[in-house]
């Protein structure tokens, strides 16, 4: 599952985890399921980097796509060493959506997220109110009902089986502990039975010699 950017016409589609060999090259985590048609020769991918990289507000595009001991790496046109593949890493590429939206399954723009009904077993639970994305992974940021607590959702398929953008709906099925407290979270401990809080007991019998 992949949730879009900030830019409504665009999709993300992988991040440069890191330098690879001495020509530029990077080795991809890939957020698509079609890297093979999304990394073409050609391909232009604009770079999310902090606004301090001297890479922000560049865009990218593939010179070569290969597959390197089951590794996606990919090279960049003006991107010939290992130096400058550094300055890089850990930028997030996204492309413009395809004319055809059907292209990139499991994919939806965070405008389209935004404002969901959450259901868990069919009880309406509260609403998604902002994703955030992460390295790592999407999160969807849920409002509930009950608490108006935030709870940050992971957005994969095992715990967010299901969005229906076209009943406004999306199905949750947390582990548990993720929208409630378990037994024995809370600070709820049994009062000391301890003889220094019990003012009227007997106090202890002396010890006594043979």
């Amino acid at each position: 599952m992949a949730a879009a950017g900030p830019a409504r016409t665009q999709l993300r589609v992988g991040r440069l985890v890191k330098a690879h060999g001495l020509k530029g090259a990077f080795k991809l985590e890939l957020y698509t399921d079609d890297p093979d048609g999304r990394f073409v020769p050609g391909a232009v991918f604009t770079l999310q980097v902090p606004e301090s990289s001297p890479w922000h507000g560049k865009t990218v595009t593939v010179r070569e796509f290969r597959w390197m001991n089951s590794h996606p790496v990919v090279f960049f046109e003006d991107v010939e060493d290992r130096t400058a593949a550094e300055s890089m890493v850990r930028a997030i590429l996204w492309v413009d959506q395809d004319e055809n939206p059907s292209a990139e399954e499991d994919a939806w723009y965070d405008h389209q997220l935004v404002g969901l009904t959450v259901l868990r077993d069919g009880t309406d639970v509260g609403r998604v109110v902002r994703v955030d994305h992460l390295p790592a992974q999407d999160l969807l940021v849920v409002r509930t009902h009950e608490a108006e607590a935030e709870i940050l959702v992971p957005f994969v398929s095992a715990i967010v089986p299901d969005v229906d953008v076209a009943t406004g709906t999306v199905t949750v099925t947390p582990p548990a502990g993720l929208f409630e407290e378990l037994p024995g979270d809370g600070d709820d401990r049994e009062p000391s039975t301890s003889d220094e809080d019990d003012d009227d007991a007997d106090p202890p019998a002396a010890d006594s010699e043979v």
